[in-house]
């Protein structure tokens, strides 16, 4: 009896002593794609789903085979159906939070991988343990689209470490702006005025376009770009295109670039080659009200004055000229130091003949009967055409060497009777008496001095 308790009693303290959230090893015995089955020396197996094993399910055949050992964290023991629940995942996370928390205390670089591109930023996979990097903190320049950082391993260090709050935030920004200051002071150390260097074309404006040249960004201008006019810069650079100029000037931490080498200056010899006298063919570049600037070599514009177009007069360059028509001029006059050239066009052109006056041609009459026309005569005192005769009665103009229209015959007068001229009578309205203009009322002071008037009259 007491052998048999003394075995019962050693099977007992054999088993191991599990509990909910206790740390076990246990030996995979089974596995299939979604859980697996471990040893753990327990009375119960424990079970281990492709949920438990990671944030990402996977099939658990191809991470896990049958005897592997694992240490995972307990989390019922007793799920429902007598098995222990386990988890492996939440173990690890609480093993990579004890890493992120030292990194966060040591103030720590870490690299690790992106794992998962979320509303607003990156999630990195800290050896099992999840780090959030908003986007504001992913560069030192502001990126809309991240995914170009999924499943690259990035740098950064912890801001914030609050795990109970499921709050680890991660910051790259800081790394990449010390970064570009130790570059920037380097590049500074080394590069001088008349400088020739290479860049990278990083972002294209109007003005101009911004060269990365290896530890911070110069400018290179629309004016500096070529020796000829540049109308847009977008034309002939865009992001990513590489470019050798030489550093113009160094104001403080801007730096100006510029691709105008003197040994392809236009105006090297200039004065041979565009002395006054010399025929030149260029194009009609850009027109003013004043003149037109016709380019006679890349990088060189010559003013061909409004008045030096054509022979005759021009109100304005467009009348006689279109942008991009080649030309052939003559220089008149040349301004090194200014670096203007005039140009002549006329001279190169034949005389235009005179235009005669022409004598104006005397309109003839029509005859409206006939629709032939009728020669005028003109009079003298107006030195106006007039028809030489006019019939009053039909208005139109006849010759007077035509034959004069018939007299109308004469017309008797209507016979007048008895009866007609009763009934004219009869036609004729009666007189009526105008009414009496009535005498307006006479005031009582009138009536008065009338009638002491009238008294001493018969006195």
């Amino acid at each position: 009896m007491s052998e048999e308790m003394s075995f019962e009693q050693m099977l007992e303290d054999s088993i191991k002593s599990v509990h909910n959230g206790s740390t076990v090893t246990g030996k995979v015995i089974s596995v299939k794609p979604d859980e697996a089955i471990l040893n753990i020396g327990y009375k119960a197996d424990g079970i281990l789903t492709n949920t438990e094993y990671s944030n990402t399910p996977v099939d658990l055949t191809t991470v896990i085979s049958v005897g592997d050992e694992l240490t995972v964290k307990v989390l019922k023991v007793n799920d429902g159906d007598g098995q222990v629940a386990l988890s492996y995942k939440r173990l690890a996370a609480e093993k990579a939070n004890k890493r992120i928390e030292e990194a966060f205390e040591n103030k720590e670089v870490l690299k690790a991988p992106v794992v998962q591109i979320l509303r607003g930023g990156l999630s990195v996979d800290v050896e099992g343990g999840r780090v959030f990097i908003p986007a504001s903190l992913v560069s030192d320049n502001f990126e809309r689209d991240l995914n170009k950082y999924l499943n690259q391993e990035i740098e950064f260090v912890i801001t914030e470490f609050e795990p109970r709050k499921r709050r680890i935030i991660g910051d790259r920004k800081q790394l990449v702006v010390a970064e570009k200051e130790a570059a920037k002071k380097a590049l500074f150390e080394k590069i001088e005025v008349g400088q020739v260097i290479d860049g990278v074309v990083k972002s294209v404006v109007d003005f101009g376009a911004f060269v990365d040249i290896g530890g911070a960004d110069g400018l290179l201008h629309i004016s500096e770009m070529s020796w000829g006019r540049v109308g847009n810069p977008r034309k002939l650079f865009k992001p990513g295109d590489q470019v050798t100029t030489f550093i113009k000037e160094i104001n403080g931490d801007k730096i100006a670039l510029s691709l105008k080498f003197e040994d392809t200056n236009p105006w090297t010899n200039a004065a041979e080659k565009f002395a006054p006298g010399v025929i030149v063919t260029g194009k009609v570049a850009r027109m003013t009200d004043f003149g037109a600037f016709v380019e006679i070599e890349p990088g060189v514009d010559a003013l061909l004055h409004v008045s030096q177009i054509a022979k005759h007069h021009v109100d304005k360059p467009s009348d006689e000229l279109k942008v991009g028509e080649e030309i052939e001029a003559k220089i008149v006059d040349f301004n090194e130091e200014e670096k203007k050239i005039s140009l002549s066009r006329k001279v190169l052109l034949p005389d235009e003949e005179p235009v005669e006056a022409e004598e104006e041609a005397v309109p003839e009459m029509v005859d409206e009967t006939t629709e032939e026309t009728v020669p005028e005569t003109v009079d003298e005192t107006t030195e106006e055409a007039v028809p030489e005769t006019v019939d009053e009665t039909t208005e139109e103009a006849v010759s007077v060497e035509e034959e004069p229209a018939e007299e109308p015959a004469e017309t008797s007068e209507p016979e007048v009777t008895e009866e007609s001229a009763e009934a004219a009578e009869e036609s004729v309205p009666e007189e009526t008496e105008e009414p009496a203009l009535e005498e307006p009322e006479k005031s009582e002071e009138q009536t008065v001095s009338e009638e002491a008037a009238k008294e001493e009259t018969e006195a």
